[in-house]
């Protein structure tokens, strides 16, 4: 089970944009890794449109921030679309981060709103279970 000042397990997933993402190439800066249930629901809008939103403080951290949910890169792309979303969405349609990240629901093809700050080494600094989607963009801020 992942766990705070241990490294963050590795993985390569799809981006909205068709490419990929490996997470170990992203050493070198604090990372973001929100994982959300559904594309275009309230609770997933809320939470993502606060970051946008808020975006400026995240560069000016210096984050790399990815939103990752069992949805499919062609829905990922739908979603940033419509809302202007300026960070990266992460496709896991067949849950392959379920378990690392501990983050599967069990019965459901969807993810635990958990949230996962990574510093530049590497290393998991936060772990955020169960964030309330309106506060989840200032909570993040505050652990980066």
């Amino acid at each position: 089970m992942i766990e705070e000042g241990k490294p963050a397990p590795d993985f390569e997933l799809e981006s909205d944009t068709g490419g990929t993402v490996k997470l170990s190439d992203l050493r070198g800066k604090p990372v973001v890794l929100y994982f959300y249930p559904k594309d275009d629901t309230p609770g997933c809008t809320r939470q993502a449109c606060g970051i946008r939103d808020s975006w400026a403080e995240f560069e000016r951290a210096g984050a790399e921030v990815f939103g990752i949910s069992a949805d499919t890169q062609a829905s990922h792309e739908r979603f940033r679309a419509k809302y202007s979303l300026p960070f990266t969405l992460l496709a896991d349609p067949e849950h392959k981060l379920a378990e690392p990240y501990g983050v599967g629901q069990e019965g459901k093809n969807s993810y635990e709103r958990s949230t996962f700050v990574i510093g530049a080494d590497g290393n998991v600094a936060r772990i955020m279970r169960r964030v309330n989607p309106d506060r989840h963009a200032d909570d993040v801020l505050a652990a980066l």
